[in-house]
């Protein structure tokens, strides 16, 4: 027995009075009808209709199941009904989890922008390094950078792609030297980002050769910000998204070395549970941040 068909068979032949009517209002046979019915009754113990061939009539026990069935079949419409206005624009609580220097530095200052688009929306921002893991975790979207994205059931939607540079402030490179090939950095203060996926060895490549560099850091941190003071103090050298030094490289507070060496980039990507039935909060996201990180 389908048990939401029952239901609606029984509420419409009690709205009706009538088998035959209910039938034609819903598109079914009479044999359906009647069929509905009798395993509605079978399925509860008690008997819903006193029919003859002439005439019906709800029973006692009747009225009271219907009273029910009313009020659930109309619950189950108006849940219905909130879905769809859910669908026809994005609204509701949208939470996003992204790595603290990339949304400091590309994403934070475009959010107001966005939730101004779409008023019915709220944003639950978590900034975090971490990979965390959104579906245990209750995320709808986080925003990774990874050199190699690791298989897994999750959806990924290329933002952008970010070259890194080496580089260390002025005074940094005129007190010990700029490096001319990377065997030079092994002189140097490393400055490593912890959870980068390139942390322990950079790696540098030029003519169809490759040189890795065992990172031997006197300083460790979970974060490119603090890798970048670290840099602006004149502690050392580090292996940094240029986008994250592309204003201090401009304005000379830092400088690039081994420039005609290419080396590691980062992808970054929006990553979210499923292809299938999409939320528009989660769309419009998706949509907004590759228009943000593709913008100049």
């Amino acid at each position: 027995m389908d048990r939401l068909t029952a239901l609606q068979v029984f509420r419409r032949v009690a709205e009706l009075n009538s088998f035959a009517q209910a039938g034609r209002s819903l598109g079914l046979s009479p044999a359906a009808i009647s069929k509905n019915i009798a395993e509605l009754e079978a399925h509860l113990g008690v008997r819903l209709i006193n029919r003859t061939t002439r005439r019906m009539a709800l029973t006692h026990e009747g009225k009271l199941y219907l009273e029910q069935v009313t009020y659930g079949l109309d619950a189950l419409a108006e849940a219905d009904q909130s879905l769809c206005l859910v669908k026809a624009a994005p609204s509701g609580t949208l939470r996003v989890s992204a790595p603290m220097t990339v949304t400091l530095t590309r994403l934070s200052t475009a959010i107001p922008e966005f939730l101004s688009r779409y008023p019915d929306l709220k944003l639950d921002l978590h900034l975090d390094d971490r990979r965390v893991d959104i579906i245990r975790e209750g995320f709808d979207l986080a925003i990774r950078g990874s050199d190699n994205l690791e298989d897994s059931s999750l959806i990924a939607r290329k933002l952008a792609v970010m070259p890194h540079v080496l580089c260390a402030a002025p005074s940094y490179f005129e007190k010990h030297g700029r490096p001319q090939t990377p065997a030079g950095l092994k002189s140097l203060n490393h400055v490593r980002f912890s959870l980068s996926g390139h942390a322990d060895t950079w790696e540098f490549s030029k003519d169809g050769h490759t040189q890795r560099i065992v990172v031997d850091a006197r300083y460790s941190v979970s974060s490119s910000l603090a890798v970048r003071d670290a840099l602006h103090a004149g502690f050392g050298v580090s292996l940094m998204p240029r986008p994250y030094v592309e204003d201090d490289l401009a304005s000379g507070q830092l400088q690039s070395a081994l420039d005609d060496w290419t080396t590691v980039e980062t992808t970054l990507y929006a990553v979210y549970p499923s292809r299938q039935h999409v939320a528009p909060k989660i769309r419009a996201l998706l949509d907004f941040l590759v228009e943000t990180f593709t913008s100049p």
